[in-house]
């Protein structure tokens, strides 16, 4: 079974273990909503629509909290998984947000445009390291002038021991939370997918891609939210 195969299986249910799965939920997803929103209220400002590329959207959870903070964005979700994007569509049009989905790998070109933010959330770990370079070039060469990458990342430890405590951790805080056997089977289950890198090699392909100021903006344990900007001019 494929990344997508194994993600369509469990759309419908997809979102209900989120908070559980990612105990840093709120800190997590919204640091990279701050870390999105300054170009898109910019170019409300300035009287246009800002446009906003999800890669790896899924059901369209950050899709839906960008929405939310900056009510009259236009999104494009791009997921090679049919089911989850039916989901992201769902909830979209349940709230009257402008977008348009695309089916579609990570490794394949994106969709025409220039976007004030190209962002991801816990989809760009299942390419291999050269996948994410190249696909981060790609991000960059999407943006406009002064908009911004943002990555909320699932990334490795920069030590095998580090990654094995990064596990233990992440086991113990999501059984705390009441994830049990079959869950966090499920999940590991999807795991097997993941290829992570560490979060400062990143931040320097991100570097190497052309963006400016980049930094990693919140990590607790595996989790972080690195990105940067395109210049302007």
């Amino acid at each position: 079974m494929g990344v997508a195969d194994a993600f369509d299986a469990v759309a419908a249910s997809y979102d209900q273990a989120r908070r559980r799965l990612v105990p840093c939920f709120d800190a997590f997803y919204g640091t990279a909503v701050e870390v999105a929103a300054p170009p898109l209220r910019a170019a409300l400002a300035a009287g246009r629509t800002p446009e906003v590329l999800d890669l790896g959207a899924g059901t369209g959870l950050l899709s839906v909290l960008l929405a939310a903070a900056v009510p009259g964005i236009r999104l494009t979700l791009v997921d090679a998984a049919p089911g989850m994007l039916t989901v992201a569509t769902g909830h979209l049009a349940a709230r009257g947000v402008p977008h348009r989905t695309v089916l579609a790998d990570l490794t394949d070109p994106l969709p025409a445009g220039r976007y004030d933010a190209v962002v991801s959330a816990l989809a760009i770990h299942h390419l291999d390291d050269d996948g994410k370079r190249a696909l981060y070039r790609r991000a960059a060469d999407a943006l406009a002038p002064g908009g911004v990458f943002v990555n909320a990342e699932q990334v490795a430890g920069p030590t095998p021991a580090l990654d094995r405590r990064y596990d233990e951790v992440w086991t113990a805080r999501i059984t705390e939370l009441g994830s049990d056997a079959a869950e966090i089977a499920a999940a590991r289950e999807r795991m097997r997918h993941d290829r992570p890198a560490p979060v400062t090699a990143q931040c320097d392909w991100l570097t190497e891609a052309g963006l400016a100021d980049v930094d990693c903006f919140f990590k607790e344990w595996r989790f972080a939210v690195f990105g940067g900007r395109r210049r302007i001019g």
